[in-house]
């Protein structure tokens, strides 16, 4: 049974979309992720026991226009329809790739079968305009009329879909790392030579404006016997490097493969995930290195978006900033942080039993067997090429 799974971006390091593809192969689907093409990056590749297909559809270093990048994305949409028209089903990773389900259920195989995996709320994202959000609302719920089955990453956003468009609950998928058993590393110390009594707090994730990722700097500079890496990739990168000329206790390390990033994460003591409260997107999400970070057994430093909050304190497995530009808020938590930071270990591990990538791969493949079971598929026409 073929799945296409499909993603607006070029495959390096989306760890959802890598782990549900493995799962849904190693359930016996044969899997190909589509996605785009960056400079330096196969068109095609084999990657364990799936197939990733590169369609090139933007230059970023030639084309920035609003003409160029629609131009782009409408040829994107035109090559994944052509290829993908003859698969069982469609697994739809983001809004950008809803229409390419439309089109081909629509136009080109009425018996396709649709997933919609929206990995945050859609249409709240921080840069979406009011009027953005109004137009992309109706377009999401015209698309949904062509889906079989939705996927969310927290409860409150599957709430909130069913409040929007009156469908049946989505399925409640977080984006978890497999629950594995890591030895503590002490990479960090190591290799930026920190000492042995600093505690190391980590960020690791995109290095986008307004994460907190600076202001946490800001919160710790003068704190003594205190250590802040930051770990990923993305525009802050140079302001980070700049302002470690002048902080001895920051450090950056470049984003790392998701297969070792649990490695390099449990070299940390603390993970911070501190997002300003800008959309309901951000208010209601679950940020995957929550889950990250919970699996080596660190507590947390996080702000006080609701379901952030709701999460760390329902389990008791970190703390909370209400406001991160608040210096006396923080003077004030920061000792309590230095003494207990250690006694959270037994409510971190019954966290990291339940919120683990096998325990939401069986609702994956439950999801996926129910979908199939809906109707016959229709089968391969003879003479499609498959590879």
């Amino acid at each position: 049974m073929k799945v296409a799974n499909l993603v607006f971006n070029n495959f390096t390091n989306d760890s959802r979309v890598l782990k549900e593809s493995i799962s849904l192969a190693d359930a016996g689907y044969e899997i190909e992720v589509i996605a785009h093409n960056d400079k330096e990056l196969k068109a095609y590749e084999e990657k364990r026991n799936f197939k990733i297909r590169r369609f090139s559809y933007l230059n970023r270093e030639e084309s920035r226009g609003i003409i160029s990048k629609l131009g782009a994305y409408f040829k994107y949409i035109k090559l994944s329809v052509q290829h993908c028209k003859e698969f069982h089903i469609l697994h739809c990773n983001d809004l950008d790739t809803l229409p390419i389900a439309f089109i081909i259920k629509k136009f080109k195989n009425r018996d396709i079968k649709v997933v919609y995996d929206a990995h945050e709320h859609e249409t709240e994202r921080h840069h979406q305009s009011n009027f953005d959000k109004k137009i992309l609302k109706i377009v999401e719920r015209f698309l949904l009329k062509y889906v079989d089955e939705v996927i969310t990453v927290s409860e409150p956003i599957a709430d909130d879909y069913v409040k929007l468009y009156g469908i049946k609950k989505p399925a409640l998928i977080y984006n978890t790392p497999s629950k594995i058993s890591i030895k503590k590393k002490d990479i960090f110390r190591e290799k930026f030579n920190i000492p042995k009594e600093h505690i190391i707090f980590l960020y690791q994730g995109g290095l986008q404006p307004r994460r907190g990722i600076l202001e946490f700097l800001e919160l710790i500079k003068d704190k003594k016997d205190v250590s802040y890496v930051i770990m990923g990739f993305g525009e802050l990168k140079k302001e980070i490097l700049k302002r470690m000329e002048s902080q001895s206790n920051l450090y950056f390390h470049d984003a790392v493969s998701p297969d070792i990033l649990l490695d390099y994460t449990s070299s940390a003591d603390i993970g911070v995930c501190i997002e300003e409260n800008l959309c309901k997107s951000w208010d209601l999400a679950l940020p995957n290195k929550m889950f990250e970070y919970a699996m080596v057994d660190l507590p947390v430093i996080v702000s006080g978006l609701s379901e952030l909050k709701r999460f760390v304190e329902e389990h008791q497995i970190g703390y909370v900033i209400e406001d991160i530009f608040n210096q006396e808020e923080f003077n004030q938590l920061f000792p309590k942080i230095l003494e207990t930071y250690k006694n959270k270990d037994n409510n971190i591990k019954r966290v990291k039993e339940r919120y683990n990538w096998q325990n939401q791969e069986k609702k994956l493949l439950s999801l996926y067997s129910n979908l199939t079971k809906q109707e016959r598929l229709k089968p391969l026409k003879v003479g499609v090429k498959n590879d």
